[in-house]
């Protein structure tokens, strides 16, 4: 049997981390299984729709290098792939449960089931339908159609027994029929189909072998099951994945930070970085091995290797991994990435000079060691663009040194920056220590007070390539304009 599985995001919102997991776990077992792994859209909400949701998960996939075997733009043999261009298939459907006695027409009013909600909210109770609608008449419907009401159609859930399912990680479960949600709607008035409508015909008819899909649809799984049965038809086997959590135990979400990958792209991560990082949340290949590439899961993913304990997500986790991701790039890889962020903070022009390339293509391999993120690019070489205006006094003056000190280091600096120039950093260092012995200030508040006055901050790339980059001149220039700032008293 060829395993197929499917992804079926609504578009009613940005692509989010606990999302994209569901997606590559799918497209991996897909891939590892020799299958197909289809992208569907369910778009039956129309009042949340839209289309800056779908194009952000087009994007998100793509940027991901996920690419699906079926579904919208590329087609497939049991299209359409999005809902709403198939809501006749629903409706006939429907039709067929209420001619078989598995569902009902319901045509208690919007205003009535407002007053049984507030009802069951004063007697404390969870609110359900009370099936009011259930055993009706042909003679009682025929009176409320002629009243121009038009019903929904809602599924008969079994009044006793229980409902058994079993899930690949969870294993076997059961629910009492009485728990689960009292006949609720399939077809709404408007003939849209509900979600667990569409997604049982959907999955049927797409030949969807295995459901793999976060546990927080669960308590849909006796609903679906019923569904099944009502149709006569075999559930695909189901796989719900642990829970993403944030480092405090709860579900991750927005308070937790950025969730939506589109702020994870502007920050400056790298696909590479989250696609390795997100498979690594509930699932795992040994317990030592961290580095995968895209390729590597597309052999390597198995079910039998998810936990059944939530996992995860922690930030400074990805980080590091994005930051390792980042090293691995070659200089002019890094560099295309990098030249989208400078142009849009304008540290360089738009498009980039000749001499503004040439100077990035230098600084790239000194910069990238210091790269936490894409983003972090005009903070940490802008100052071999433009000169730092202005300098904090605290950053500039080490904590055990005074103003009259640094400014003598300066001084020292100034006469001997051709050093700097001419020299290679192993060559300078015993000099730069006999400086310091002369000076009786240790080498790192030595190398400080120069790395303010040239980068303005106290965190740059290497401060003697730095140097050789701008220049003797230029640096000449920038620790003379240090020195008559701190003689000034202008912080």
């Amino acid at each position: 049997m060829e395993v197929r599985v499917r992804y079926a995001p609504s578009p009613t919102g940005l692509q989010h981390i606990g999302g994209v997991r569901t997606a590559l776990f799918n497209y991996f077992f897909a891939r590892a299984n020799g299958g197909k792994f289809l992208l569907r859209i369910e778009d039956t909400d129309r009042e949340r729709y839209s289309d800056e949701s779908l194009e952000d998960l087009y994007s998100t996939l793509e940027w991901l290098g996920i690419k699906w075997d079926e579904g919208p733009i590329v087609g497939g043999s049991c299209g359409p792939y999005v809902q709403s261009e198939r809501t006749e298939l629903y409706r006939e459907y429907a039709r067929k449960l209420v001619e078989t006695g598995h569902a009902y027409y319901c045509y208690c009013t919007s205003e009535r089931l407002e007053q049984l909600r507030e009802k069951q909210k004063v007697e404390k109770k969870e609110f359900g339908y009370d099936r009011k609608c259930r055993d009706l008449s042909e003679e009682e419907q025929q009176k409320l159609r002629d009243q121009g009401i038009r019903p929904v159609i809602r599924l008969k859930i079994p009044l006793d027994g229980y409902t058994e399912y079993e899930d690949f990680l969870l294993g076997k479960m059961k629910k009492k029929n009485t728990d689960v949600n009292p006949d609720p709607i399939l077809l709404k008035s408007d003939g849209f189909p509900t979600y667990h409508l569409a997604n049982v015909i959907d999955d049927h008819f797409m030949g969807i072998t295995h459901i793999l899909r976060a546990q927080e649809w669960i308590p849909s799984i006796p609903l679906h099951v019923i569904l099944y049965k009502a149709f006569g038809w075999e559930p695909p086997v189901y796989c719900h994945l642990p829970m993403v959590m944030g480092s405090d135990g709860q579900k991750l979400s927005k308070r937790h930070g950025s969730t939506s990958v589109r702020d994870f792209r502007a920050k400056g991560y790298l696909p590479e970085a989250i696609l390795n990082y997100v498979s690594l949340i509930g699932w795992s290949y040994d317990d030592s091995r961290e580095f995968f590439t895209r390729e590597e899961l597309e052999r390597l993913f198995t079910l039998d290797k998810l936990n059944k304990a939530p996992g995860v997500f922690d930030y400074k986790k990805l980080d590091w991994f994005n930051g390792q991701y980042i090293r691995k790039k070659s200089d002019d890889e890094l560099m295309a990435l990098l030249i989208p962020y400078l142009e849009k903070a304008g540290t360089v022009s738009t498009p980039m000079t000749e001499a503004e390339t040439a100077v990035l293509k230098a600084a790239v391999p000194l910069a990238k060691e210091r790269l936490k993120y894409l983003s972090d690019i005009p903070e940490v070489i802008g100052f071999l663009f433009k000169a730092p205006e202005n300098y904090c006094r605290e950053d500039l003056i080490p904590k055990k040194l005074d103003q009259t000190k640094t400014l003598e280091i300066l001084d020292v600096l100034s006469g001997m920056l051709d050093k700097f120039i001419t020299m290679s950093e192993e060559e300078i260092e015993p000099v730069l220590r006999d400086k310091c012995a002369e000076l009786g200030v240790k080498l790192g508040d030595f190398l400080m007070v120069l790395r303010v006055a040239v980068t303005g901050t106290r965190i740059s790339p290497p401060i003697v390539g730095s140097i050789k980059l701008l220049g003797a001149e230029e640096t000449e220039r920038r620790i003379k304009n240090t020195i008559n700032l701190l003689k000034s008293g202008d912080k």
